[in-house]
């Protein structure tokens, strides 16, 4: 019996990481847990009592169970467990930084000499290198030949204005320079006020004689009369102008020269614009223009016949021109003057300072 309670009592609860008894799930580090001491007591007592009833008679009924002693120490460490299986292949970890150099090896043997292919393709050209450290300064080389002038430089900008120099000497008298370009005339003014009536002209030359009448009766001898006065002399002329109203006249019709200079003998009609003969013979015609703002192409015209042309353009600028004829004329003959080639030039100008004139007159007679 005591061999058998040494054994019993030789039997210490395995020290394991978890409870041996199936209900209980605690971790074990030092020491077995409570349940487990508990059931080991248990059978222990049990087994004792089995032992007593064989030496005496009759055992009486187990007492209550006493208070758990304290934990045994725990026990030695279990020997390794056999190998498990190996685990899944872990994720790839992240590439490791490069390692160092490593030592240079020995200088290998010259290769064979290869043979001489075809030039391969151009390669792309490489970025350009960091620039190299300046090398040292180096010695002044002999004076180069004088280059050819180079291209003229943008214009630079435009400098401060500087101070006001001292007042220079007073250089001599320089010669009279030439005649400036006339200047462009001002614009045209106001219509005047009409100026105090002329003073009358000297009386015309005698008119023609008129269409002869019937012959009368025959009178009385009469008494001898005096020596008579030579015949007078026939006369014919006109000169007439524009005016501000009448400047720049309509083109293919006579112009209308509305300003009367003179024109004693009322040869010229106002009205019509237009001369007509009274005394036949030979005459002399001539205008006088005043070209500006635009161009002037004037035709003196006899009965219907232009005989004399005049062109002249204008240059910004008041500009003249004129013309004269000789003409033979008829009783009845009919003169003027007209623009031709449209409004673009009608420029025949007036006004109180600029004239447009026509003039005509008698040289002599043919009767």
């Amino acid at each position: 019996m005591v061999g058998r309670l040494d054994f019993i009592y030789s039997v210490r609860v395995p020290y394991s990481s978890q409870c041996l008894y199936p209900a209980c799930n605690s971790r074990v580090k030092s020491r077995p847990c409570r349940l487990t001491m508990r059931i080991w007591w248990l059978l222990l007592v049990m087994d004792a009592g089995s032992v007593f009833s064989q030496d005496t008679c009759r055992q009486g009924h187990s007492g209550i169970p006493g208070t758990p002693g304290h934990n045994g120490l725990p026990g030695r460490d279990g020997r390794d467990g056999a190998k498990g299986d190996k685990g899944d292949t872990g994720e790839p970890g992240h590439p490791g930084g490069p390692g160092k150099d490593g030592i240079r090896g020995e200088k290998g043997e010259p290769g064979a000499d290869g043979r001489v292919e075809a030039k391969g393709i151009k390669g792309d050209p490489g970025s350009r290198g960091s620039p190299g450290k300046h090398g040292p300064k180096g010695s002044i080389g002999p004076t180069g030949e004088q280059g050819l002038p180079g291209e003229t430089g943008p214009q630079g900008q435009k400098g401060d204005k500087g101070e006001v120099g001292p007042t220079g000497p007073e250089g001599l008298m320089g010669s009279t320079g030439p005649l400036g370009p006339k200047g462009l005339p001002g614009p045209v003014g106001p219509i005047g006020k009409p100026g105090p009536r002329g003073e009358a002209g000297p009386m015309g030359p005698q008119g023609e004689p008129g269409v002869r009448g019937m012959r009368g009766w025959k009178g009385d001898r009469g008494e001898k009369g005096k020596v008579g006065e030579a015949p007078m002399v026939p006369k014919s002329a006109f000169t007439v102008g524009l005016t501000v109203i009448s400047k720049f006249p309509p083109p293919d019709v006579p112009i209308k020269f509305d300003k009367i200079l003179y024109n004693e003998q009322n040869h010229y009609n106002v009205a019509t614009g237009k001369f007509t003969c009274h005394v036949a013979g030979v005459y002399y015609f001539t205008y006088h223009i005043t070209v500006f703002s635009r161009n002037v192409q004037v035709s003196l015209v006899k009965n219907g016949v232009k005989v004399l042309h005049t062109k002249d353009g204008y240059m910004s600028s008041e500009d003249q021109a004129s013309g004269g004829i000789v003409l033979e004329l008829k009783l009845g003959d009919e003169v003027w003057m007209q623009v031709t080639g449209g409004e673009r030039f009608n420029g025949l100008f007036a006004d109180e300072d600029d004239d447009t004139t026509f003039t005509g007159f008698l040289l002599f007679s043919s009767s």
